[in-house]
């Protein structure tokens, strides 16, 4: 009965438009302060650590109140300091967290976006009231410390529920070659005639859609599909650096190898192998 429930309830935020009044502008300006191409963008995102930044982040100040709720609860008199010091500590990790978090948020769209908003507005929640636990706590007020840190937890919940709905409901933020992989063997995607000019095509080739382009004699191909968030990459721009930038959230990947050159994507791109076979191109998965 819970889990029906919990699922109407986020249903019927992913469908409450209204909720774009704010959330809209928000993430507008969120993406203006930092956009795609940024070292801030790069370094929120986790694109230089290959995963994701903010759930990283986010067991230091649930793993700092949670830690303070037990010792609360049972660690008597002598933990009382430890509480507060952790309390406090969890306010303070979860600014950090909560700008990455932001930053993720501000390429989602629709319901998604919605989804996080609400979630924003829980973790905020907490925040301020772990905040408010920790000074009635410095003023020697422990009972109302602890109530505040109740609340806080409950707020904290409902926002963990709703991020968790985001990562493994909808697949935000999740790689998105992580289950399709490329043919293995050589198959034909497209006629050498159709890549003249340098014009970047996408072909399907088994699960995959690949991008090829040719530069300077060279066929180069990989998937056209952005690990962000699955954007076409041969809508995007293509630059003298033979980089590729995705359209959608403008993520930057190297066409050669498909290393990421900029975020918000953390996960490189699939690259093929290219084989010219009397006017055709063929492909192959590059191991």
């Amino acid at each position: 009965m819970a889990p029906r429930i919990m699922d109407d309830l986020v249903e019927r935020i992913a469908a409450a438009e209204g909720l774009d009044k704010a959330a809209k502008p928000l993430a507008n300006a969120v993406s203006k302060i930092n956009p795609p191409g940024r070292v801030s963008k790069d370094l929120l995102s986790g694109t230089w650590l290959g995963h994701p930044l903010h759930p990283l982040l986010t067991d230091i100040p649930i793993g700092a109140w949670v830690s303070a709720l037990l010792l609360d609860l049972l660690g008597g008199d002598s933990g009382e300091r430890a509480a507060d010091q952790l309390v406090g500590l969890g306010a303070v990790a979860a600014l950090p967290t909560a700008v990455s978090g932001l930053s993720d948020w501000s390429d989602m769209l629709g319901g998604e976006r919605r989804i996080g908003f609400v979630h924003a507005l829980g973790n905020v929640t907490a925040v301020a009231l772990y905040g408010l636990s920790y000074f009635s706590r410095r003023q020697g007020k422990r009972g109302r410390g602890l109530a505040l840190s109740l609340l806080g937890a409950s707020a904290i919940t409902l926002g963990g529920y709703l991020g968790g709905h985001l990562t493994y409901r909808r697949g935000v933020n999740v790689d998105r070659h992580a289950w399709h992989e490329g043919p293995e063997e050589w198959v034909e995607v497209a006629q050498e005639a159709e890549l003249e000019g340098g014009t970047p095509v996408a072909a399907p080739a088994g699960e995959d859609t690949v991008l090829l382009c040719r530069r300077g004699g060279q066929v180069q191909a990989l998937s056209d599909v952005c690990s962000h968030a699955g954007g076409p990459l041969h809508e995007g721009q293509i630059d003298e650096q033979g980089q590729v930038t995705c359209p959608w959230h403008g993520s930057t990947f190297r066409l050669h190898d498909g290393k990421v050159v900029h975020g918000p994507a953390t996960g490189p791109q699939p690259v093929y192998d290219v084989r010219i076979d009397d006017g055709k191109v063929l492909v192959r998965r590059h191991s």
